[in-house]
This record gives structure tokens, C-alpha cells and sequence, in this order.
């Protein structure tokens, strides 16, 4: 059975929907601008930057949920997946960064940097979240049975 999200919740779906809505424009702007006129010096930089502005804005909104969700389990699982996501990223990132220490692969990564890797591991720490509660009502139900 489905429940009503929680007001913090609702905040962060439309702050998350903001963010990325920003994040598609801002990446598809930038990148014809790079492709048609190329900026030089600061405006370079500074037109770069801004596709990352939302990315950050969405890690901002992820840590207001955190602080604005009043449900303790529900902060509990939030928490949870988030060190889920950084374990993750971490891991990957840090073999990474061995393999092309030893130029056993290529140095960059081309876009699947730190941030993606982070989202990648939230979103499989959110799986795991799922199958965890999944248990817990699993024994839930048998304790009340019995």
C-alpha cells in the first residue's frame, strides 16, 4: 500500500525536478555553445561550470531532505543509502585512480566522474534499502503471527 509522501519529501521532489530540469537545459546549451562559439578564457570557464551547478543544487536538496524529514525510520534509510552511494563511489573511484596510476587504463573519465558514480550507488543503496524493508515487514508479519 502506497502512502502520502511527507511534506519534506514533496519539497524535495520539486527541488530535485528544478535541479535536474536546470541540469538537461544547462547541459545541452553549454554543450552547443562549445560546438558553435567556443568561449575563451573566464567565460570558458565559467560556461563550463554551470552544468555543475545543478548537480551540486542536487546534492544541497538530497542533505535538506535529511534535515527536513521528520520520520526517524525513514531518515534512518536516507542516511543509510547515502553512505551506501559514497562507499560506492569511493570504491570505484579509488581503484580507478590505482589502475591509471599504473596506465593500465586511460587517465579521465569522460563524464562518469565522481557525482555519477555517487548517484549510480545511491540509486543501488535505494535497492538495497527496498529489499531491507522488505525483510523487516517480512519479520514483522511472522513475530505478529506467532
Amino acid at each position: 500500500m502506497a502512502t502520502k509522501p511527507s511534506p519534506a519529501m514533496r519539497r524535495y521532489l520539486i527541488r530535485l525536478t528544478t535541479c535536474m530540469t536546470l541540469f538537461v537545459f544547462l547541459i545541452f546549451a553549454v554543450g552547443w555553445l562549445f560546438r558553435h562559439a567556443p568561449p575563451t578564457g573566464a567565460l570558458a570557464w565559467g560556461a563550463a561550470v554551470l552544468p555543475a551547478l545543478p548537480i551540486l543544487g542536487t546534492f544541497w536538496t538530497i542533505f535538506r531532505l535529511l534535515e527536513e524529514e521528520t520520520d526517524e525510520y525513514i531518515r534512518h534509510m536516507l542516511v543509510r543509502q547515502s553512505l551506501f552511494a559514497t562507499a560506492f563511489c569511493l570504491s570505484i573511484m579509488t581503484v580507478w585512480e590505482f589502475l591509471q596510476n599504473y596506465d593500465v587504463v586511460p587517465s579521465g573519465t569522460h563524464g562518469f566522474g565522481a557525482a555519477f558514480l555517487w548517484f549510480v550507488g545511491l540509486g543501488v543503496g535505494g535497492m538495497v534499502n527496498g529489499l531491507a524493508m522488505r525483510r523487516d515487514c517480512a519479520e514483522d508479519e511472522l513475530e505478529e503471527a506467532e
